[in-house]
Formats: C-alpha cells, sequence, structure tokens
C-alpha cells in the first residue's frame, strides 16, 4: 500500500513556540539590562599634557645641542690662542736668552770701549800730530795701532743707515787712534769705494784730507748685500802687499751670507803671507749691536779677528 507523503509545514505550532521563547528571551534581557551611562576614564588632558612636556623636552635638548657646538667652538678657539701664546712665549724666551747672551757679549766689549775713547780724549788733549809726535803707541784700547795705512770696509745696508750718525762718528774715532799714517781708502762691504777718484790708490793722510772725506761719508748712500766678503777680495787685491803695514777695519750690524767659512777662505787665500804664512793685514772689526741683532755678524768676526792678528770691539746702539 502506498504511504501518503506528508506536507512540510513552516510555520507550524513548534516553530511558533520556538520563535516566541525567543522573543521572550529578549524581553527578559532587556528588563534586566541597567542603562545607566558608562563611566570611562578621560585621556585627553593626559594625553596633551604628556605631548606638551615631550615637546617642552625636544625643545631644552636642541637648545642643549645649540649650545654644546656652541662651548665646543668656543674650547676650540681657547685651544687655538693657547697654543699661539705658547707660541709666543717660547719665542720670547728665546729672544731673552739671546738678548742676555749680547748683553754679557756688551759687558766684555765695554771696557775696551771705554778704554778707546779715554784714548781718544787723551789725544785731543795732547793735541798729537804727525809733526809734534816723536813716537806712536802701538795699541790703544786694545787695538793695534801700528800700521801705516789703513782700509775701511763698510756696511752701507739700511740697518746701517739708520744708525748712520753714530758710524761716521766711529770712523772719525778709529782714524783719530791713528795719528800718523801714510794713507787711507773707505769702501762698503760691496767693494764700492767712497771716493771713486782714488781707487786703486790710498787717499793721501792730512787734516784736510780727513775733513773732506768724512763730510763725503756722513752723505754716503751705497747699495749693500751686509756681506763684507766683496769688499775684503777688492781691499787684499789692491791694497794689501808684504812690504807695507795695513790695518783694515770692518764696520757692520749683521751678516747675511749664507757661510761663515766664505769670509775665512777669503782671507786665508788672499791675506797670507806666501812664504811665512802668516797675516799680510791686521784685520779688525766694529760690531754695532741691537737688541734684533742675531748674532751671526759678532760670531764670524771674532773668529776672523782672532786669525788675522786683529781685535773685535762690538758697541751698543744708543
Amino acid at each position: 500500500m502506498k504511504r501518503k507523503s506528508r506536507e512540510l509545514e513552516i510555520f507550524s505550532l513548534s516553530f511558533l513556540d520556538i520563535i516566541s521563547c525567543g522573543f521572550g528571551a529578549v524581553v527578559l534581557l532587556v528588563l534586566i539590562s541597567t542603562f545607566a551611562e558608562s563611566v570611562l576614564p578621560d585621556f585627553t588632558s593626559e594625553t596633551k599634557q604628556a605631548l606638551d612636556q615631550v615637546l617642552a623636552a625636544e625643545a631644552r635638548v636642541e637648545a642643549l645641542e645649540s649650545a654644546l657646538v656652541q662651548e665646543t667652538q668656543t674650547l676650540e678657539d681657547i685651544q687655538d690662542r693657547l697654543t699661539e701664546e705658547s707660541t709666543k712665549a717660547a719665542r720670547a724666551k728665546n729672544q731673552l736668552r739671546a738678548a742676555n747672551a749680547q748683553a754679557e757679549s756688551l759687558d766684555e766689549n765695554l771696557a775696551g770701549l771705554e778704554l778707546v775713547e779715554r784714548s781718544l780724549r787723551d789725544n785731543q788733549r795732547a793735541s798729537i800730530t804727525p809733526n809734534t809726535s816723536e813716537t806712536r803707541d802701538e795699541e790703544v784700547g786694545g787695538i793695534p795701532v801700528d800700521s801705516d795705512y789703513v782700509v775701511f770696509i763698510i756696511d752701507t745696508s739700511g740697518s746701517m743707515q739708520a744708525i748712520w750718525s753714530r758710524v761716521t762718528s766711529e770712523v772719525e774715532n778709529i782714524i783719530n787712534i791713528h795719528p800718523r799714517i801714510k794713507g787711507f781708502q773707505i769702501l762698503n762691504d760691496n767693494g764700492t769705494h767712497l771716493v771713486s777718484g782714488y781707487a786703486g790708490r790710498w787717499i793721501p793722510d792730512t787734516k784736510a784730507r780727513r775733513d773732506s772725506v768724512i763730510r763725503l761719508f756722513r752723505n754716503w748712500k751705497s747699495a749693500s748685500n751686509s756681506s763684507p766678503v766683496e769688499g775684503l777680495e777688492v781691499a787684499l787685491k789692491r791694497y794689501v802687499n808684504p812690504n807695507q803695514k795695513v790695518s783694515i777695519y770692518i764696520f757692520g750690524d749683521d751678516y747675511t751670507g749664507s757661510s761663515y767659512d766664505t769670509v775665512i777662505r777669503t782671507l786665508r787665500r788672499a791675506n797670507a803671507n806666501r812664504i811665512t804664512g802668516k797675516p799680510l793685514a791686521r784685520v779688525h772689526a766694529i760690531g754695532f749691536l741691537s737688541p734684533t741683532s742675531n748674532g751671526r755678524f759678532e760670531t764670524l768676526m771674532r773668529e776672523v779677528t782672532r786669525q788675522n792678528n786683529g781685535a773685535f770691539i762690538a758697541l751698543p746702539v744708543r
């Protein structure tokens, strides 16, 4: 027997029961739920405050970094100045040592200068002339004055021109301590003659001739390299021979040559007697010393005068 199929009913009693129970549950939940406002903490003000603090901290950090850069630069400047001052201090110490050495040298030579000046005053008071003096001194103030001829080699550079009146006075003094000579010559350290008309021959030693030469000397302007080599070569070649007593006086305040040996070799070659080996001419030196002198002229001239039977006198620049 064929079973008759049942029709499916959606809205059956069971379905309606379930739906009713569901709505009831919802209504019950609504009735028992609390609808009071939920109180949540407000973090807005605290967040703004924290943000402000962060921004302020960043600003302080930037300010500190800027201050650190500035202080670092200041420290570097101070270190540079400290280095510069240290260099200046070292230079000043070197200058002080040089000045002390020069002061010692001046003290050593001051006595000789005083003797020269005292002898000059004595000669002037006694009015010694070639006609009235029967004998002459062999030495005045430590300078041998036994020569018959005198050659002056003068540094005419700018530093010497600045004290030219003093140089002129000392040239006169040296001439005056040689009251009896037969002739003299004046060259600069480059070998240029003061009186070109007498180049190669002696200027006669008379009072009138001395006075006229000194007048020319006071206004003498000539190029100079502060090295006596050329002047010595001219003097030794033209004015020195074994048959005459000659004295050479070198005046200067500085030596600019590259080596002392050049001057010393020139003298050993041209100022030596071929038979005896002794110097043909005496070589003296007058040094004008100032606080800025480097000491090279004095060092060279002490050795030159020692090897050539001469005397070295150092004079302070007044």
